[in-house]
């Protein structure tokens, strides 16, 4: 107690030196608290993001995940409704379940023929009050709206389309799409179109029916489970942007329903993947080994693997690997700023003092007795600097998560709060704090060992 009460005494000798030797771990330690907890809501948007998408889990045949997008049909799960019940029946997960629910992705060509145009699309059908209880997960507590899925409310044979997919078959007009250029027209070089096709084309695109509630047609052909071509009939209640354009141009989402009588027919249907949402992120671990378990023991004749976020979305961790490195840089940046701060403020006092160390040295205090004493001081500045840096930190977070600044992430198409996570990250403030510390105390070091080996007369004859 002596000591510190000795090393603060020292500190205040040279307030100035000492303030600023503090304000610069102050704003270190600020740098690194905002950009981690901006990294940390990084973090956890893209999780909730990707979680209300797609679910904390997929069950999936085991080969769907490298091979089935070239051919769903061929990887489809028999039997989905009886591994959904008894995943609601197992005891140990029904605790952690929030929402499972099964969906079909298929390949095919949607064409608006009345335009005479198409392209290859991505589709996926889906169970639209399942999706809509999905995209209401949010366990961290974001301040976000969520919207329905815009397929809510339509019949079976409704789709969604992306605004490229209705850029390129020609139904912006139909679905009022903003910002959607439609292709200079080129010179026919065939013969004229008959009178009543014409004529019948122009009825169907045209922007009156749209306005008159009439929703546009588009056909998606897809090839069945037996190889054969089949078509579906869909009317697009409405365009959505996706975020990213290679997926805007691809998108098409439909009901369940209609996404297996396009592949399945008559055959009884199946899913290829079963979605399952948990109540929070932590429990992914147990529930992804028990429903492991669970399908080995009660579907041993089907090829099912478990699936978790992270690996059907290799962005995620790419993203989270982005900042977790340039997160590190700051800190070892900041980390070598302290270090020679804090080494070079020492350095000066151990010059200053080198009469006061000598006498020291005369009167009995040991060499570990000097090298404590400027050690101390060093931990006192980290110690100060990491305290006044966290409330620094804390305020600052606070004024920025209520300053109403929105930003627009990569991938989606609507701007979301700003926020910097600070109060919470127990983790990081004690990491950032402790770090600092014992980067002060390192820095002291060296001058502290200077100090300890002066000789007694050379010191007291220092001038």
């Amino acid at each position: 107690m002596n000591l510190l009460a000795l090393a603060a005494r020292n500190l205040l000798r040279n307030r100035r030196r000492s303030a600023a030797t503090l304000f610069a771990m102050t704003v270190g330690a600020v740098a690194i608290l905002l950009f981690g907890g901006y990294s940390r809501n990084i973090n956890l948007g893209l999780q909730t993001d990707f979680v209300q998408q797609g679910g904390h889990l997929q069950i999936q045949h085991r080969d769907y995940f490298l091979f089935g997008t070239g051919n769903p049909a061929a990887y489809g799960i028999r039997d989905y409704r009886r591994i959904i019940a008894a995943i609601k029946r197992d005891p140990v997960l029904a605790s952690m379940v929030r929402v499972v629910t099964p969906t079909l992705s298929l390949g095919g060509i949607a064409g608006n023929y009345a335009a005479g145009v198409s392209r290859t699309v991505i589709g996926n059908g889906v169970e639209v009050d399942d999706q809509n209880r999905m995209r209401t997960w949010n366990d961290y507590d974001f301040p976000v709206r969520h919207r329905p899925l815009r397929l809510t409310g339509t019949t079976d044979d409704a789709a969604v389309i992306g605004t490229g997919v209705a850029r390129v078959l020609q139904l912006c007009a139909p679905l009022a799409v903003k910002h959607c250029p439609l292709p200079q027209p080129v010179a026919a070089q065939g013969e004229a179109v008959p009178g009543d096709i014409a004529v019948l084309a122009q009825a169907e695109g045209s922007p009156t029916s749209a306005a008159q509630g009439v929703m546009p047609r588009i056909e998606l052909l897809a090839a069945n489970a037996h190889g054969a071509p089949n078509v579906a009939r869909l009317q697009v209640a409405a365009a959505e942007a996706m975020g990213v354009k290679e997926i805007d141009d691809l998108f098409v989402q439909l009901h369940l329903g209609a996404a297996q009588r396009l592949i399945y027919g008559a055959a009884p249907p199946q899913a290829t993947a079963i979605v399952v949402q948990l109540a929070h992120s932590a429990q992914l671990p147990a529930a992804q080994a028990r429903l492991q378990h669970l399908l080995e023991r009660t579907f041993p004749q089907q090829a099912l693997t478990v699936l978790d976020f992270a690996t059907l979305n290799p962005s995620y961790g790419q993203i989270v690997g982005m900042f977790s490195a340039i997160f590190g840089f700051i800190a070892l940046l900041i980390g070598v700023i302290v270090l020679f701060t804090v080494g070079n403020t020492m350095s000066m006092a151990v010059v200053e003092r080198t009469t006061e160390i000598g006498t020291l040295r005369a009167i009995g205090l040991r060499r570990a007795g000097i090298r404590r004493l400027f050690i101390a001081e060093g931990s006192l500045l980290g110690l100060a600097g990491s305290v006044l840096g966290s409330a620094a930190a804390l305020l600052l977070a606070y004024l920025i998560n209520h300053s109403g600044l929105t930003w627009t992430p990569p991938g989606n198409t609507e701007p979301i709060p700003l926020l910097v996570r600070v109060w919470g990250e127990h983790a990081m403030l004690l990491g950032t704090a402790l770090g600092l510390t014992l980067v002060a105390m390192g820095s002291a070091w060296w001058p502290a060992r200077r100090a300890a080996r002066l000789q007694i007369v050379d010191a007291l004859g220092h001038v």
